[in-house]
């Protein structure tokens, strides 16, 4: 049997909490064939020129092996322009700039007033779980109120996100069998929002959802079937990359108290970190679903029409050709340019959110708790390689600093 490739070990679970050495390894070869007929890309300066390359499909159905399509969620993160930026426009009227440029600044004091009241939950003991405790329910609770999803109902899309995290993409099994459960759930998930989204048109409110079923723009509506798929997406993706972003970088803080101590004494040094971190420990490692519409040839090699593409961008945020020393955390440097959040036309939807909660997050966490240790290293890891975090990462700490009305920044 030939040995397992750079790639096919990075997506083994055994090596989830220490992947970077792989990705060493996977760089060598900036454009990798895999057995299955798709195309690794892991270097910086490749990645960023075909996530701008108009002949990169996001839509599954222009593989060659339609087959393998199955399974995405049907929203604007699985089509290609001009369908794409009439959907991302359609749901930005109700997010973000033009038509609401302070959506997402307007958060700020309720994202506060959350995080201190989960922070305060944890005054009575000494050892908490900072995912299931603060990193989960912090953003979830964010993501319900924007779009309108009652609270009590959690426990359930919890349930779903996990299933399609995990099958979502590359990994071990069946791929069969994976594009079977997803879409098993996403059909679970769809008639849940289904009935949700008849409830928002009879009884319109200010959230997301209500928005998307009401209105009239320039671009038309949204059919049901495109409200369902978006709301979606952005319940899934709206929680879970951010979950992994504060797991990520409170376990990184406590691997370096000396940011700790920093972030106690400098606020605002938690913009910085929050971007060193996006880069230096990333909550996406792949952008699996990407299919080349015509014979593309980059980094000497040619990956014909019809073949998926895979980009590493774990892997590209820490080329050494892109920037200098990139395995060490540095939130003081000159020059953080990452792919945390992809780039082009996918550019991520929720970033400005994202790092919004990660920011008060992490500079509440190191500014509250008292003597923060990591009672394990390496922590456990959810099984995703596509989307990589902590599964727990337990705390012991000393006590819980009282909350204190911070200088506007």
């Amino acid at each position: 049997m030939e040995p397992a490739s750079s790639y096919q070990q990075i997506l083994q679970f055994s090596n989830r909490a220490d992947p970077y050495p792989l990705y060493a390894e996977l760089r060598k070869t900036p454009v990798a064939r895999q057995e299955d007929g798709s195309y690794v890309v892991s270097t910086y300066e490749e990645i960023v020129a075909l996530l701008h390359d108009p002949r990169v499909s996001s839509d599954r159905r222009n593989l060659a092996d339609p087959s393998l399509g199955g399974g995405q969620l049907p929203s604007f993160i699985s089509t290609d322009p001009p369908e794409h930026d009439r959907l991302r426009r359609l749901t930005m009227r109700h997010f973000g700039p033009p038509h609401s440029p302070r959506k997402v600044d307007s958060l700020r004091g309720e994202l506060l007033q959350i995080v201190t009241e989960l922070i305060d939950g944890l005054a009575d003991r000494t050892q908490a779980d900072i995912v299931d405790d603060f990193a989960y329910p912090f953003p979830v609770t964010v993501i319900c109120r924007l779009l309108g999803v009652p609270l009590e109902d959690e426990p359930r899309f919890r349930q779903w996100a996990d299933e399609l995290v995990e099958n979502l993409g590359p990994g071990e099994g069946d791929m069969a069998e994976r594009i079977k459960k997803r879409q098993a759930t996403l059909l679970t998930l769809g008639e849940y929002l289904s009935e949700l989204t008849d409830a928002h048109r009879e009884n319109p409110g200010d959230d997301i959802l209500s928005g998307l079923i009401t209105d009239e723009g320039p671009d038309g509506t949204m059919s049901q079937h495109e409200v369902i798929g978006t709301g979606a997406l952005l319940l899934i993706a709206g929680h879970e990359t951010t979950v992994n972003l504060i797991a990520n970088g409170m376990l990184t803080m406590l691997r370096n108290p000396w940011l700790l101590e920093r972030l106690r004494k400098e606020p605002d040094l938690a913009i910085h970190t929050i971007e060193e971190l996006l880069r230096y420990e990333p909550p996406v490692h792949f952008l699996p679903n990407r299919v080349a519409l015509d014979d593309i040839t980059i980094a000497g090699v040619t990956i014909p029409k019809g073949s998926p593409i895979i980009l590493a961008l774990a892997s590209g945020s820490r080329d050494p050709a892109h920037l200098r020393d990139p395995d060490h955390f540095d939130p003081d440097r000159p020059y953080i340019q990452h792919l945390g959040f992809g780039g082009g036309v996918h550019h991520c939807f929720g970033a400005p959110l994202a790092r919004l909660e990660a920011q008060i997050a992490l500079r509440e966490l190191a500014r509250r708790l008292v003597n923060p240790r990591l009672v394990t290293d390496p922590p456990p890891y959810r099984p995703s390689s596509t989307l990589r975090g902590p599964r727990h990462l337990e705390v012991q700490y000393d006590g819980v600093n009282p909350y204190s009305e911070l200088p506007a920044t």
